[in-house]
Order: C-alpha cells, then sequence, then structure tokens
C-alpha cells in the first residue's frame, strides 16, 4: 500500500457508488424482512424479531455510513467483509485502493 488515504479520483468513486450499493443492500433486507413477516408463526414474535433485525441492520455500513475520506479504506474492506459488495464492486478503483482494502481483511 503506498498511501495512507484513497486517492482523489477513488474517493469520487467511492462516493458515487455507495449509495447505489446502500440501496441495493437495503432492497435485500426488505426482502428478508417481507420473508420473516409472511412465515408461519406468531405475529408477534415475527413484529419483534423483525424490530431487533432492523435495530441491528441500520449500523450496517450497508444501510447508514459516516462518510470520511481518512476512512475510506475500511469503509470498503467492512463492505466486502459483510457481503455488501463484491471484489468486482472495486473493478474501477485504483491498485493502491485494491491494495490497502486486501491489507486491512487480511488482519
Amino acid at each position: 500500500m503506498g498511501r495512507n488515504e484513497i486517492s482523489k479520483h477513488d474517493w469520487m468513486l467511492f462516493q458515487e457508488k455507495l449509495p447505489d450499493w446502500q440501496e441495493h443492500h437495503i432492497e435485500h433486507l426488505n426482502q428478508e424482512y417481507i420473508a420473516l413477516l409472511q412465515s408461519s408463526g406468531n405475529a408477534s414474535d415475527h413484529f419483534w424479531e423483525l424490530e431487533k433485525r432492523i435495530k441491528n441492520d441500520k449500523k450496517s455500513p450497508g444501510v447508514l455510513i459516516q462518510l470520511r475520506k481518512s476512512n475510506a479504506y475500511w469503509d470498503i474492506a467492512s463492505l466486502i467483509s459483510r457481503k455488501i459488495i463484491s471484489w468486482d464492486a472495486l473493478k474501477d478503483f485504483g491498485d493502491d485502493t485494491k491494495e490497502a482494502v486486501r491489507l486491512i481483511l487480511g488482519r
């Protein structure tokens, strides 16, 4: 990793792509919530399970993230480790960014 901070190009790219990544992730979560609510069993159990899931899921970087350039590598690594995005999502990013994320994930 040649840099401690993401390049200007990759930072702009990250800011551009993140909303789509988050929207896709939230769509996936919504489908899981629908399946939970439609499953057999007690309606109140489903309600409380859904409340617990939403409380936990809204802390995910796939839902809410505080954008800071200094945290970009860590945020990208978190998105990959939580399977919110795949390595393929980084195809347009520079080698420094990919290497930094690889190093973080290798820890």
